[in-house]
């Protein structure tokens, strides 16, 4: 894909599952890829496999909560390869004694709305504001957040959940209108059921049975079905597309 050769992206959450398959997917196209993840031993783990691949792939240590860690993976991020071209945003806390506590408003307790927020959402927040002095400084940018289809089900749990993507949601808005004209662009992709290791272990048969059944194309997605998709919106063949919020889910979700 023309513009990623050559260019620096930083994958925030690319140790295991969509967002090291983008990490894969941007170093084959030759670009260089800093994998920040707070599991470093995995990150750099997955680092190793994809020496050789293409460009240069390292791992930095990072904590979405964390203003300071956001800030060095940024600033590593520069330091070593001069200018970084994009950010993709796919790290979330789905732990079982977070995202497996997200029950409905009256049961749930509140510490897991915080800290639903303060990962999901204000981490974004978080690396967004700290990359945008240097995409506005070098004219060029271009930002992926992941979203979620829980922004717009409505279910009855994962209310914090779907409040934080579809904060999200919100935010890709807020960055595409207030910088565009400045050559920053942002997008959010929303997975449907990805057959990553965690979704793997979270997921019963029941469950994947029962989305498959609504997913048009007759299979639950891969990795590398929005590695490819968050490949193309950091490309340059992607230079027109901003502000949007696209599903990826074999056709599960049909929305304007």
């Amino acid at each position: 894909m023309n513009g990623l050769e050559g260019n620096a992206f930083i994958v925030a959450g690319g140790a295991t599952g969509i967002g090291a398959a983008t990490a894969r997917r941007l170093a084959e196209e030759g670009a260089n890829v800093v994998i920040g993840d707070i599991n470093i031993a995995r990150a750099r783990q997955t680092a190793s496999v994809l020496s050789g691949v293409g460009g240069e792939v390292f791992a930095v240590e990072f904590d979405l909560a964390s203003d300071a860690s956001v800030d060095r993976l940024v600033a590593h991020s520069i330091e070593r390869f001069g200018t970084v071209a994009g950010l993709y945003n796919v790290g979330a806390d789905l732990s079982a004694k977070n995202l497996g506590q997200d029950l409905d408003i009256l049961a749930v307790d509140l510490a897991v709305w915080e800290r639903t927020l303060d990962v999901n959402l204000l981490g974004y927040v978080r690396t967004i504001r700290a990359i945008l002095p240097h995409f506005l400084e070098t004219g060029r940018g271009a930002i992926v957040n992941t979203s979620s289809g829980a922004a717009f089900a409505g279910e009855d749990a994962r209310a914090a959940y779907a409040a934080s993507k579809a904060g999200v949601n919100a935010l890709t808005r807020h960055v595409a209108r207030t910088w565009g004209k400045q050559g920053v662009r942002c997008n959010a992709v929303t997975p449907g059921m990805v057959m990553g290791e965690t979704q793997t272990a979270q997921n019963d048969d029941t469950l994947q049975n029962t989305l498959l059944a609504m997913t048009s194309l007759g299979r639950l997605g891969e990795p590398a079905d929005l590695a490819n998709t968050v490949a193309f919106l950091l490309s340059a063949e992607s230079s027109w597309i901003s502000g949007q919020v696209w599903n990826i889910d074999g056709g599960m979700t049909f929305r304007d």
